[in-house]
Order: structure tokens, then C-alpha cells, then sequence
């Protein structure tokens, strides 16, 4: 990562650390299970969030596009914060970092319908959306237009792919502060969605192919 990107992580987790002393005092009781909905969200949507801060801190360097610019920054800071505050979710529950198992496993049995593409993970073990380094790799090396562009549709790819995420933890954690946080991630993501797919026409572009 970035030196940018690592401080803004570092600040979030401080942020996190705090907001999860504030739920113990105000919050649940019982604290999740190292198995739970609650804690397989925590650690799996908050590596989506960190990648997705890195491709924005990327895109905000090698582009001049004010709304590009502004998009990126909203996304990096909104998904950093969020990130630290699932972070902070975990050392209050007494849970490491990484749990058992593979990702997306806390959402298989759950019913959700949203077929096995939304937990399978790809040949190179990364959950759904993610990019590979190939492609950071690539986005890191483009400029202007080119890079809009392909971050709008990596971008895009990763939001689709965090919302059944988002919409399982709200449906199935039992626990009121990531429900909460689930709501409000499907929301934003949602419409972030339907604004980048309209920013990709603009530059006559279309979504990646699924």
C-alpha cells in the first residue's frame, strides 16, 4: 500500500478502536462468536473496504477530473472510516483480525438469494469484486481519461459484489451496530453504483463483463 493509504488506515483503525470501546459500553451484551454473521462481516467486508481505498487514493493521483476526484475521495474516506470502525468491532469482541475457515464462509447456509457467485471465491482466492494485483497493477499505470475509466468499471465490480455482503449482515448478524452499518453500505454503495455506471456512459464507456 501507499504511504497515503496506509496513514489513512492507521487513523481509521484509531477511530475504529474508539467507536467499538463506545459500542462495549452502550451496545450489545453478548459479544459475536469467532464463527458468527457478525464477525465473517467484520473481517471480509473490511478487506474489500481497504482495496477499495486503495484503487480510490490511486485514481485521485492520475486523474484532473473534479467529479472523478471527488467520487474517489468520498469512497476513500467513508469505506477507511468504516473499515476502522469493524476493526475496533473485533478487539472489543475479543476476536482476531482473521477467523477461521475461508472467506465468505459466513454467509453460506444463510439463504440469501443471491446465488453461489455472491461466495465463491476466485482461482486466486479472492472474494467477489475484488481486484487482482494484475489490475491494481494496471490502473497504477494508466493517466486522464484511460484511468477514469478503468476505475469506474473496477469500482463498480467491487460495489455489485459488497452489497449482498452488506444485505446478508443486515438480514442474518443478530447484532444492531452492524446491522446498522450493513444498511448503510448497501445504501451508499447502491447509489454510488448508479452514479459511476452514469459517469462510464459519459465517457463511452460500459460496466466489465461479469
Amino acid at each position: 500500500m501507499t504511504p497515503k493509504v496506509v496513514l489513512a488506515v492507521v487513523v481509521a483503525l484509531a477511530l475504529g478502536l474508539l467507536g467499538g470501546l463506545s459500542l462495549s459500553r452502550t451496545g450489545e451484551d453478548d459479544h459475536p462468536g469467532d464463527r458468527s454473521v457478525a464477525a465473517g462481516f467484520a473481517r471480509d467486508m473490511q478487506t474489500h473496504h481497504d482495496q477499495a481505498v486503495e484503487m480510490s487514493w490511486i485514481i485521485y493521483d492520475r486523474t484532473d477530473d473534479r467529479l472523478v476526484r471527488s467520487l474517489a475521495y468520498d469512497i476513500a474516506r467513508t469505506q477507511s472510516h468504516q473499515s476502522g470502525q469493524m476493526a475496533g468491532w473485533l478487539q472489543v469482541w475479543g476476536l482476531a483480525p482473521t477467523g477461521p475457515g475461508q472467506p465468505m464462509d459466513w454467509m453460506k447456509g444463510l439463504g440469501h438469494d443471491h446465488g453461489t457467485e455472491a461466495t465463491e471465491l476466485g482461482e486466486d482466492g479472492l472474494m467477489p469484486g475484488m481486484a487482482t494485483q494484475e489490475e491494481i497493477t494496471r490502473l497504477e499505470g494508466l493517466r486522464g481519461k484511460r484511468a477514469e475509466v478503468y476505475y469506474l468499471q473496477l469500482m463498480i465490480r467491487h460495489h455489485k459484489a459488497g452489497v449482498p455482503m452488506a444485505e446478508a449482515a443486515r438480514d442474518s448478524s443478530d447484532n444492531t451496530a452492524v446491522e446498522t452499518l450493513a444498511s448503510s453500505i448497501i445504501k451508499s454503495q447502491t447509489t454510488e453504483v448508479e452514479t459511476m455506471t452514469t459517469m462510464l456512459e459519459e465517457r463511452g464507456a460500459k460496466p466489465l463483463a461479469d
